[in-house]
């Protein structure tokens, strides 16, 4: 069965979700482009969007229809050329119209999974927890076509483990796309150990097909992309914990975040991301590496975090909840003091003003990561800002020489055990998932760093 047949019935699951949204319009707007080939007159396409929670799946269909507008808005000319056969429909707003149209009546939203009844294609978007994964995949099984192939969307979860506890005969693998999914060009494809070539190739011709960068990791739990992220946040929390006894829990949190940010020239600080990610997210993933790797991976700052309900991640409206820091308008306003079990007001003259005064000056001249994105000039900016960064004799130069340098050990480990099939690999993920401006295996940085 060619991938056109299979698209013409897809279900997502989970699909009100975070990623399952975002995987939702994805496969809305490409199959509604389908609807356009003469070939394909008269079939009926249909995409089963299937998750527990109705008032948010009527929240899907509202974001579905408001990013299909923008995108059909922002490539009129190319749907112009797809519509070049339709003489009824001279203007743009005429041919926008009709594609949101179209991409609308792709999504039949449910509640229950038996809407997932003859899927060949279904995405699986739930939470990360084995037992409920495999029972989900179990009821999918028995519903789907008899040969329809499954890509979940699993960020830790081995995929040879799910293949064996289901018994979907090598019919499953992972396919592990980035927050936001519409926006984020990076993939990770996770083959497991019964994966077929079918299903692989099918997986590879849909990300080709939604320009998407794909990168393979091997079936370990957490990945490549997790596998650095999960170690790189321990070691900050490790260093928090040093830092604490002199300075203070919240002024190390601070601290550490303000270093990996700046310091390291990063989209944002560790533990930012950590509350982006959600607190709860980044336990469940710890959990899951720690049972299927040689490894403690599950850390106590994390767990007490979590206790005290501090779980970070977004609201329904995208807004960021509290976690590690408290937010308004998506600005850092105060840092949780686990000891008060409260959020100290952020005082840049008095604690935080120390703090920043302890790590010292940026490394000269300093750019930020926003000005360095798109910079012409970024790589050697990027030479010159590592060579101040090893000439600094400051707290925050030296707390990130040594951030860089286990970012760097990280990554080199997830070559050396197999993870990455090469360095390249883990520094794309990096750079295309976590927008990193470089990869943690850089010579010519760690180079600097080091000299």
């Amino acid at each position: 069965m060619d991938l056109d047949s299979r698209l013409t019935h897809v279900a997502v699951i989970g699909a009100a979700g975070k990623m399952g949204s975002g995987i939702t319009l994805l496969m809305a707007q490409e199959m509604a482009r389908l609807t356009l080939l003469p070939e394909n007159k008269g079939k009926l396409f249909r995409l089963a969007a299937i998750d527990l929670d109705p008032e948010a799946l009527r929240g899907l269909q509202d974001y579905v229809h408001s990013q299909a507008v923008k995108a059909a808005e922002k490539n009129a000319m190319s749907l112009r050329a797809a519509y070049a056969d339709r003489k009824d429909l001279v203007e743009n707003g005429e041919i926008i119209e009709d594609f949101v149209r179209r991409v609308d009546s792709m999504v039949w939203p449910s509640t229950d999974l038996s809407a997932a009844k003859g899927a060949r294609i279904v995405f699986e978007a739930i939470v990360e927890k084995v037992p409920v994964k495999v029972a989900v995949f179990k009821q999918l099984r028995e519903t789907c076509d008899p040969d329809a192939f499954f890509f979940t969307n699993t960020s830790s979860v081995p995929i040879g483990l799910l293949d064996k506890e289901v018994g979907l005969g090598g019919r499953i693998m992972g396919v592990h796309f980035y927050n936001p999914p519409p926006v984020q060009k990076l993939v990770e494809t996770i083959r497991g150990a019964t994966t077929r070539d079918d299903v692989a190739q099918t997986a590879a011709e849909i990300g080709k097909r939604l320009r998407k960068t794909l990168i393979p990791s091997a079936d370990v739990a957490g990945f490549i992309g997790n596998g650095h992220f999960i170690r790189d946040g321990h070691h900050a929390i490790a260093e928090v914990e040093k830092l604490a006894a002199k300075h203070g829990w919240p002024s190390a949190v601070w601290m550490m975040n303000r270093v990996s940010q700046d310091w390291l020239l990063r989209p944002m600080g560790i533990f930012q991301l950590i509350d982006y990610v959600g607190v709860d997210v980044f336990q469940f993933i710890e959990g899951v590496m720690d049972h299927y790797l040689d490894e403690k991976l599950t850390n106590a700052t994390i767990n007490k975090m979590m206790e005290l309900k501090a779980a970070g991640g977004q609201r329904p409206d995208g807004s960021q909840k509290a976690g590690f820091f408290e937010y308004e308008r998506g600005k850092i306003t105060g840092v949780y003091d686990p000891a008060k079990r409260v959020y100290l007001p952020l005082d840049p003259q008095g604690w935080t003003g120390a703090a920043d005064k302890a790590l010292g000056e940026l490394p000269q001249p300093f750019r930020p990561w926003k000005a360095l994105l798109s910079a012409p000039d970024k790589d050697a900016a990027l030479a010159l800002h590592f060579k101040a960064l090893a000439d600094q004799k400051t707290l925050g130069a030296e707390l990130a020489r040594a951030y860089h340098q286990c970012s760097r050990e990280i990554g080199k480990g997830l070559v050396s055990r197999g993870v990455a099939a090469k360095p390249e690999d883990v520094n794309g993920v990096l750079t295309s998932g976590f927008y990193h401006l470089y990869g943690p295996i850089n010579d010519y940085l760690a180079a600097g760093v080091s000299r």
